[in-house]
């Protein structure tokens, strides 16, 4: 079954329910228990694995039942594997049975107890599932799937750059449904075949944070359907950027949330409404802004550990965006870290069109008086490269030319080299940096489609009036 087929056919199951009034994201949730056990049962079935889930609460004791005991025995199922420790205890945190109906749920079970085996699939199962189920529903209902997925390919190859040894920790603070985790686990557990290292792979070398409940768990079942994290849950629902963590890690690998600013509204005692920005208050933040990947650059900067290694995804606006924040952060990223290498990825990768991206690979450094970035090697993926998601899909082999670059460090015509003192003396240290000419500016038959051209559009018009906040709020008047 190709990985389309098992999104079509998971989709297919909504019909059953939608009859009933389920929500959609209450039908995800209640597919995805039932798939996980289903798969944990495929798992001590045809793998022999052990499994952490106690036997009266597995896909047996359901699949075997009908009416009302079938009805009984789910609830009860869920309400017993939310007290379980660990990592059982992450993926069913909170969770209730929202199929009243016995004949539907008896459905649900006989369809996907009929298929299979799916844990034969050699995919990121449960990402693939909820990422397809969320393109699905955006695309049905003309609605955004409210979150980016990083696609394969670039986990891929940012995972072959920084290249994460079997010995180390890997971090991911914004960590979705477990891509770049998983990822991470399938580089390093064919690095060495010693027992006690692959053992402390599985149980204490990866580690994840999501603010989402929902996401969190997918990752929790992501992970363990791959046998990481059996007992200790390698994720954890929270804010990482909410409290100055005391653990740090060796790789860090994250596509952080895309949105601006953080806000939230405020209703007054009058009814009036009004909206706040966020803000995060850290003794180790150099700079106090509501930008969002201002302040996940920052705690990233915290949790690496002294010689770490970062890869992560940021988009455009963190290179140019002017203020004491925008400027400072990226005069510390050269000055205290070796930010080596920059990847401009394409537009029309991501669910949202127009999203313009980067890759920063960077590594920490001990304390120094000199800068710690002697120069900057820049690809440009992007000028003349136009990308959809159906059409024309990134591929692996569309980033072989930059992995190739990336190792050996000669220039090209989309790789260039630029030493520190020409990056310290560009205005406002804007590290938006192109050199290509881009044809579609003289040339109307190269121009992205219409929706495209609308979606940067509009981006380029929001970055500016961040632009515009962030100078008032730097000279003290109010919006």
């Amino acid at each position: 079954m190709s990985n389309e087929q098992l999104v079509a056919k998971v989709w297919n199951y909504a019909h059953v329910l939608r009859d009933q009034g389920i929500s959609y994201g209450d039908y995800i949730e209640q597919i995805t228990y039932l798939l996980f056990l289903k798969m944990d049962q495929e798992r001590t079935d045809l793998l022999k694995e052990t499994s952490s889930i106690p036997q009266q609460w597995n896909w047996a004791q359901l699949a075997k039942l009908d009416g009302d005991a079938l009805q009984q025995q789910y609830n009860q199922t869920l309400q017993a594997l939310a007290k379980e420790p660990g990592i059982i205890g992450t993926i069913f945190a909170k969770s209730q049975n929202k199929l009243s109906d016995p004949a539907k749920l008896k459905r649900i079970v006989s369809l996907i107890d009929s298929e299979g085996p799916w844990i034969g699939l050699n995919v990121d199962v449960k990402g693939q599932i909820y990422e397809g189920l969320l393109e699905r529903n955006a695309s049905e209902v003309k609605s955004g799937a409210g979150q980016y997925f990083t696609p394969r390919p670039v986990i891929e190859a940012i995972v072959q750059c920084v290249n994460p040894r079997i010995s180390e920790t890997v971090c991911d603070p914004a960590c979705g449904t477990g891509g770049f985790l998983l990822a991470a686990f399938a580089h390093m557990k064919g690095q060495s075949q010693d027992k006690e290292k692959q053992r402390r792979l599985r149980s204490r070398a990866l580690h994840g944070v999501d603010i989402v409940d929902e996401v969190v768990r997918l990752c929790a079942m992501n992970l363990y359907l791959h046998g990481i994290g059996n007992h200790q849950s390698p994720v954890i629902q929270g804010d990482a950027l909410a409290s100055v963590p005391n653990q740090r890690y060796g790789v860090v690998l994250t596509n952080p949330p895309f949105g601006k600013k953080s806000s939230y509204q405020v209703i007054g005692q009058d009814g009036t409404i009004t909206t706040e920005r966020e803000t995060y208050e850290r003794d180790d933040f150099k700079f106090t802004t509501s930008n969002k990947q201002i302040n996940f650059l920052q705690h990233i900067m915290t949790i690496l550990d002294s010689r770490g290694r970062a890869g992560v995804v940021l988009p455009d606006n963190v290179l140019f965006e002017a203020g004491r924040a925008g400027e400072g952060i990226r005069r510390r990223l050269l000055d205290q870290f070796n930010f080596h290498t920059l990847l401009r990825l394409p537009t029309g990768i991501w669910y949202s069109p127009g999203v313009k991206a980067n890759v920063l690979f960077f590594d920490k450094r001990p304390a120094a008086l000199e800068a710690q970035t002697r120069e900057l090697w820049i690809y440009d993926l992007r000028t003349n490269i136009h990308k959809t998601l159906k059409q024309k899909p990134l591929t692996s082999a569309d980033l072989a030319d930059f992995i190739t670059c990336y190792q050996t460090r000669k220039e090209t015509e989309r790789f260039r080299r630029f030493p520190y003192q020409d990056l310290i003396a560009r205005d406002k240290l804007n590290l938006d940096i192109f050199w290509l000419k881009d044809d579609s500016l003289t040339d109307l038959e190269n121009l992205p489609d219409p929706q495209t051209l609308a979606a940067e559009i509009l981006d380029n018009l929001e970055a500016a009036l961040e632009h515009f906040r962030n100078i008032t709020d730097e000279i003290g008047v109010s919006p």
